[in-house]
């Protein structure tokens, strides 16, 4: 081979998901140039943690050319795709147009990934289902457990430097049926530092809770619970500070796939989502799952329980 360009829109959890993918072309091939092609605030994950060598930004309007069978396409972004060994894609293409006009610009091996992962039995992690195109070119994941290196220099010095129990949460998702309400997120929070009085919150959101962090964080200091809300800062610098941390909170996610790739333990709260297909792969979280699929089918009690059971509180 020698260039291999993996293309993927999606939401940070998408993205997140295809990375062990990645990854695994970087272990076993580690002389290849490996460029992704998506938006450019998620990829470059994956370039500052060193699984990619490039990126490129998918926000081009010439590429919308490339979904129309009939149209002119762009001799650059055709030079650009056929200048690649391989091309991995995981655009929603259900026509094809996207994989035959990339075969028109000179992409002679195409691999068509899933665009979303399917939640049908054997319930596959969705990290395993993504790899799967691989299995052409004889990569197999074997390990779907990702694990990144953060840069030393993007871990701030947000929490004291006292002697405290550090525990990130992220109280949203991207969509709101995933969702534990604030009130239970803040009882939590008060019967965890009932248990440790030296904890310390950080409390991370992002574009999806812009408009409702504030009431959260309002519940926070009524109950006189220390916290440092982070906020504003590039997925590379969240996941540093989050391998600082000593457990993680949070819900079906992509900051908590994001928190999973750090290594630091966790809990995680499924309501109508499938953790068996969409957790992240990790020895080091522990799941929570609603029995009536909705998020207010999870008690404060039982989420207490399970973070009681990881010892990481006992003093």
């Amino acid at each position: 081979m020698g260039k291999i360009l993996f293309i993927r829109g999606g939401a940070v959890g998408d993205f997140i998901l295809t990375m062990p993918a990645i990854k695994l072309v970087r272990d076993q091939l580690p002389d290849n140039h490996i460029t992704v092609l998506g938006y450019p605030a998620i990829t470059e994950l994956a370039k500052v943690t060193g699984l990619v060598d490039e990126t490129r930004s998918i926000e081009d309007a010439k590429l919308a050319h490339f979904f129309n069978p009939r149209s002119e396409l762009d001799e650059d972004w055709c030079r650009f795709f056929a200048g690649f060994d391989v091309v991995v894609s995981y655009l929603y293409d259900p026509d094809g147009f996207f994989a035959g006009n990339l075969e028109r610009a000179g992409v002679k091996t195409l691999l068509i990934g899933p665009f979303k992962p399917v939640e049908d039995e054997p319930h596959l992690p969705a990290a395993v289902q993504l790899a799967e195109p691989l299995s052409q070119l004889a990569l197999f994941l074997d390990e779907p457990q990702l694990i990144l290196d953060f840069p030393p220099e993007l871990r701030p010095e947000l929490l004291s430097d006292r002697d405290t129990v550090r525990v990130g949460i992220h109280p949203g998702s991207g969509s709101p049926a995933k969702n534990w309400s604030f009130e239970a997120w803040s009882d939590l929070l008060a019967e965890i530092r009932s248990l440790r009085p030296n904890v310390e919150f950080l409390v991370t959101s992002g574009e999806a809770e812009y408009e409702s962090i504030d009431r959260f964080l309002d519940q926070l200091r009524g109950k006189d619970l220390p916290f440092a809300h982070f906020y504003g800062k590039s997925l590379a610098e969240i996941g540093a500070t989050f391998s600082r941390l000593d457990f993680y909170l949070g819900h079906d996610s992509g900051i908590s796939h994001l928190a999973g790739s750090t290594g630091i333990p966790g809990l995680l709260l499924f309501g109508p989502t499938n953790p068996k297909v969409w957790a992240p792969v990790s020895d080091q979280f522990q799941i929570v799952q609603s029995p009536d699929e909705t998020m207010s089918g999870i008690g404060v009690s039982e989420v207490l329980d399970k973070v009681r059971e990881s010892n990481l509180f006992t003093p």
